[in-house]
């Protein structure tokens, strides 16, 4: 079985580069969500995010007040990594029994998405990386229509990721999502290939 990494700054197409793998037959750990999951359901996550950021982190519904995270990660050079520190090595266990379930079901590509792969120690934990990179303008349009958030926290979170130049050198391939969803798909399928072999 082969690990793939996919990362990608904010907006620039990797989980739609991962769905293209998965219609290739690829099994997806989508990495930000299992974030997600672990900052709603997971009590040792929730205690220390509470404990770093204040009991404002959860709305009284126990629901994670996003908003209001974003706001305290967002605005201190720090923090980001503190919230990280908490979150990422319980998303790496995921990641580790998602690959000993793949591998006991014969899966050939288990892939890791991640926005943060390489920021976050998780090429580590694959045999090969991919980037995905696209136009800033582009990403930027993306996220405000997606997120219903303005340009300037969109550049706020891309200030916290690694920048396109950066990925192109540390990455093992690059995808430039600079042309139709037809050619994302081809290029999708170009990746698939050369990272299995065809299998």
């Amino acid at each position: 079985m082969t690990t793939l990494g996919v990362t990608g700054g904010i907006g620039s197409g990797k989980t739609t580069v991962c769905g293209f793998l998965e219609e290739k037959g690829a099994r997806v750990f989508y990495a930000d969500l299992e974030a997600k999951r672990l900052m709603q359901e997971n009590a040792d996550v929730r205690a220390a995010i509470v404990e770093a950021f204040g009991a404002a982190a959860y709305h009284e519904d126990d629901t994670l007040n996003r908003e209001y995270l974003a706001e305290q990660v967002f605005g201190e050079a720090g923090r980001v990594e503190r919230l990280n520190g908490i979150v990422h090595p319980h998303v790496f266990d995921a990641f580790e029994a998602a690959k000993e379930r793949a591998a006991d079901e014969g899966v050939s590509l288990l892939v890791h998405e991640a926005a943060l792969l390489f920021e976050a120690g998780g090429d580590e934990h694959v045999d090969i990386t991919a980037a995905v990179v696209a136009p800033e303008a582009d990403r930027i349009a993306w996220v405000t229509a997606r997120d219903d958030v303005s340009s300037g926290q969109v550049r706020a979170r891309m200030q916290h990721q690694l920048s396109q130049e950066e990925l192109r050198e540390r990455a093992d391939h690059v995808l430039e999502n600079d042309g139709t969803l037809n050619d994302l798909r081809r290029k999708s399928a170009e990746l698939y290939w050369a990272v299995t072999g065809g299998q």
